[in-house]
């Protein structure tokens, strides 16, 4: 093991302190007593094989903060960058701060966060590579940026800000608990540096020399029932009744009188009544390539499962005329839906940050929704694929081959859908942990997919020819309108109840993005009407062709404005940051007026 320096300060050695069994969750402290087969080995940390004598190397480790202490002074952060050669606009380690009270009683309360090394790491279940790695060796959670292929779905996750999207480089990195020091007996350097006794670090649930408190929460600090993070505080001083943020995030953290607890709610300070449109953001969003998949995959699961539906059951159901017009249109339908399907998987895979690296999201299909979602949708497209080549030829082998590529694709289909649904399921993420989530993504199959055989069927031979196609698929189009205006309804109040940061999101809809808002609202509306009447005159005449396109492209902006917000407002349950790090307004700001293009501000001047 490497040696440790002779000058080095009493204070960065791990203390020795006698550790409870179990820790305030219920998990074992010691983690040799479930995972003995992964004790004793070496971490071959920089190539060293030799294995620390530290006795408590295979106990659950974490951080310890002192709220009271902490001065702001960012030693923590400059000591972890420091030590892992990190650039500018990267941390592993930040200081944020949340503020209540007025002059001259003003309160700050400065809050030092990286990674918890969580005993339920949720970015372990969700990496689609597996990237991650919790050890039996200090319980700490390891990232390998070597494995990542920068889809980033581990930010999403974590509560906590830890994991670090870095867009230069196309991959994640975080915090690594400073491995190497554990084994030499030092604590990590963060940790080591704080000037103010704020920041330690020991076996979890020991309290620290001359500290009492061993709390989970302090305000600004997301819920534990997530992941069990390994972390405790002590915060003794009265604070008041509300701490705001400083960043841009317009919420507040109120205090619970009957739980003693602090809840994030709007902060009503910076409530305003003014709408604005902000296409820029909405429509220029980090995800819109996430916009472009899910749309598609919808539109093409809806649209071949009516497909398959009018095909196997359309003459004993009585949709005979129905699966007649469909069959006549069969290789455009086909070649549409392979078209489509591509656009939009090739978006979602030029979006990651290696997108050569693409086959490691098949990795960690037994936990990741993510790997799963692609398994699903991959198995979908070879099954359409299939199913195009062998219906092409009309013989008993080909349809044999047809059929069991038709129930490869509907295995798939259902299966990636299901999955594409539970990966946005994110309790870190509360405005999409709602089932308006699957009754958006179930109204787009039905609306979009319904929407697609109508125009390819009626372009291709005529609506005067095609009544059948359109009488049935106006009717599944109007399900799904009113399926998703019905989802809209319950998850718009849902989040104005909400104490959560779903409520700042319900006001950052009405407010920042307001009259994107009703557009949407109102295109919805409109298209409800529309394809009603549809439903019951149908197409005809000379002017068929310029309404079902008229109705087909507003359709489409409805669902791409409904979209892009769902992407673009979410807010997740992150550690507050500081008026210039970690805020996303100053960030906007920088970009804006080129103060990105200096290093020393923390801001990549452009946009992955």
């Amino acid at each position: 093991m490497f040696k440790v320096r002779k000058d080095e300060p009493h204070y960065a050695y791990l203390p020795d302190a006698k550790a409870p069994p179990t820790n305030q969750y219920g998990k074992k402290i010691d983690l040799s007593v479930e995972h003995k087969e992964l004790t004793g080995k070496s971490l071959n940390i920089n190539g060293d094989s030799s294995v620390s004598d530290n006795p408590d190397r295979y106990k659950q480790h974490g951080f310890y903060f002192n709220a009271d202490n902490c001065i702001s002074c960012h030693a923590c952060e400059s000591a972890c960058s420091e030590k892992n050669n990190l650039p500018p606009y990267l941390a592993y380690r930040a200081v944020g701060y949340v503020e209540g009270g007025t002059y001259p009683s003003y309160t700050r309360l400065n809050i030092s966060m990286a990674c918890n090394h969580c005993d339920n790491p949720v970015c372990l279940k969700g990496c689609p590579t597996r990237a991650y790695t919790k050890y039996a060796e200090y319980g700490a959670v390891l990232q390998d940026p070597d494995i990542c292929f920068g889809c980033g779905y581990c930010t999403w996750v974590c509560p906590y800000n830890a994991p670090q999207l870095d867009m230069e480089k196309g991959h994640v990195h975080k915090c690594n608990m400073c491995v190497d020091r554990l084994e030499a007996g030092l604590k990590p350097a963060c940790a080591s540096a704080c000037l103010a006794g704020a920041l330690d670090f020991g076996v979890i649930e020991t309290t620290p020399e001359n500290r009492d408190q061993l709390k989970t929460s302090i305000p600004g600090f997301p819920t534990t029932d997530i992941t069990n993070p390994n972390i405790r505080f002590q915060q003794t001083k009265t604070l008041p009744r509300d701490m705001s943020r400083t960043d841009a995030t317009a919420l507040k953290y109120h205090r619970n009188d009957e739980t003693g607890e602090y809840e994030p709610m709007v902060d009503e300070q910076r409530k305003s009544t003014d709408k604005s449109w902000n296409l820029k953001k909405l429509l220029g969003s980090h995800e819109n390539a996430h916009i472009a998949f899910t749309l598609s995959a919808q539109t093409v699961i809806g649209a071949f499962f009516i497909y398959l539906f009018a095909q196997y059951f359309g003459e004993s159901t009585g949709y005979i005329e129905f699966a007649s017009a469909l069959s006549n249109t069969y290789l455009p339908l086909m070649l549409t839906m392979l078209g489509l399907l591509s656009f939009g998987m090739a978006k979602l895979n030029l979006h990651l940050g290696r997108p050569h690296r693409f086959y490691r999201g098949f990795y960690n299909w037994r936990l990741s929704p993510v790997s799963r979602e692609i398994a699903g949708v991959s198995l979908f497209f070879a099954g359409i694929a299939g199913y195009a080549l062998f219906a092409y030829f009309d013989n008993g082998f080909t349809n044999f081959m047809a059929a069991l590529s038709g129930l490869a694709a509907v295995i798939g289909g259902v299966g990636g859908f299901y999955y594409m649904y539970k990966l946005y399921r994110i309790p870190a993420r509360p405005f999409w942990n709602h089932w308006q989530t699957a009754s958006s993504f179930v109204g787009s199959a039905l609306t979009l997919g319904g929407l697609l055989l109508m125009l390819v069927t009626g372009l291709t031979y005529g609506f005067e020819y095609t009544g059948a196609v359109t009488a049935f698929t106006s009717k599944l189009m109007l399900s799904g309108l009113l399926l998703e205006a019905i989802g809209l309804i319950f998850h718009a109040r849902d989040m104005k109840r909400s104490r959560s940061e779903g409520a700042v999101s319900h006001y950052e809809q009405t407010t920042t993005y307001g009259k994107s808002y009703l557009f949407r609202n109102f295109l919805l509306t409109f298209n409800i009407i529309a394809v009603g009447l549809v439903s019951f005159y149908g197409l005809q005449g000379t002017y068929a062709s310029a309404i079902a396109i008229g109705l087909g492209v507003a359709i489409m902006v409805s669902a791409i404005f409904g979209r892009a917000l769902f992407y673009v407002l979410v807010i997740p349950t992150t550690m507050p940051g500081a008026f210039f790090w970690r805020n996303k307004g100053f960030e906007e700001h920088a970009r804006e007026t080129g103060l990105a293009d200096m290093p020393q501000t923390g801001v990549l001047p452009g946009h992955h």
